[in-house]
């Protein structure tokens, strides 16, 4: 039981990684992704082969970032005229154009059979202790990742991000550079994806194309949305719920007698749906809602005082 538990968290820090990725391209940069499932096989490829040839696990994640991350940006750029729906629809069929590609090129990814023998950190030394320090490893990546993606959203950056989520036009208009902004977030959010399929790789020691189905795509949606997709702290609370929900439906529809193998999986997916449906109408912004945002307080000349809402200033009178 104890192995199990510790398994669940840590996918739970992998869907965690993944939330996050969403957040940043979705929530704070209002494109919608579908491929997210995509970028998290990049990355679980890329770290399992590059691993193979003789990189260390460190270099070979740090790479697996890097390689989603710039095909998130390659991506973004051939996209870059669409918006809402027909984005959703073009990242959706890039998800599905590297799940073919991981299947039919077995040269290179194995195929179907998938790619087996993945070395993990420290497996062998740490022995019975891996599965904590595991944990430990992939949750430690979760809060750096927080760390980083909340200095870099509550930077200028951010704030233009977020313009230009809320309005491209006019923040176009005010020298916004919205192509690049666009790029910049899709890198970081296809990055943490890659990243996220690369401790996962090395989670389990075996991948095959037959885990990056679109489903997950729509879990992660459901998670971020759960704990509120605009904020951080959101995406990993939704995900924690998330995998409970999973588990937990997972054991009820094998309690239920009398039903078979694809009918317990029906019930299940009933249910989950349900319970999210339910969530939705009581918190219709997620557990955690948008913060409002406030605008710099500007520095008063001398002469002039600080006006009550912090946003302009006032003269002081002279006599």
């Amino acid at each position: 039981m104890t192995s199990y538990l510790l398994f669940m968290g840590t996918l739970a820090g992998v869907y965690a990684l993944l939330s996050l990725g969403l957040v940043t391209i979705w929530g704070q940069g209002g494109m919608v992704n579908l491929g997210l499932v995509g970028f998290y096989a990049v990355g679980a490829y890329s770290s399992a082969l590059l691993n193979a040839a003789g990189l260390t696990i460190a270099v070979a994640w740090a790479a697996a970032f890097i390689i989603a991350g710039t095909v998130g940006a390659a991506l973004c750029l051939v996209t870059r005229t669409l918006r809402g729906d027909y984005l959703a629809i073009v990242s959706l069929g890039f998800a599905e154009v590297i799940r073919l590609i991981a299947t039919n090129e077995k040269w290179l990814t194995g195929g179907s059979d998938g790619v087996s023998g993945i070395h993990a950190p420290l497996k062998a030394e740490l022995g019975a202790a891996f599965p904590w320090f595991y944990l430990g490893l992939t949750w430690t990546l979760v809060a750096l990742a927080v760390v980083c993606l909340s200095r870099i959203l509550s930077s200028p950056f951010g704030r233009a991000l977020r313009a230009q989520r809320d309005d491209e036009q006019v923040a176009a208009v005010a020298g916004k550079p919205v192509l690049q902004l666009k790029l910049k977030t899709f890198f970081v959010g296809a990055g943490l994806s890659g990243l996220a399929g690369a401790v996962y790789a090395h989670l389990t020691s075996f991948i095959s194309p037959d885990g990056f189905v679109p489903l997950m795509t729509i879990y992660i949606f459901l998670a971020a949305t759960a704990g509120g997709y605009t904020r951080l702290i959101g995406a990993v609370v939704g995900s924690v719920i998330l995998l409970v929900l999973l588990e937990s439906t997972r054991f009820a529809a094998v309690a239920i007698p009398g039903l078979s193998a694809v009918q317990v999986a029906s019930v299940r997916e009933f249910s989950i749906a349900v319970i999210l449906i339910a969530i939705m109408q009581v918190r219709p912004q997620g557990l955690f809602a948008s913060k409002p945002q406030r605008a710099p307080r500007l520095a008063s000349k001398p002469g002039e005082a600080p006006a009550a809402n912090g946003g302009t200033t006032v003269p002081i009178p002279h006599h």
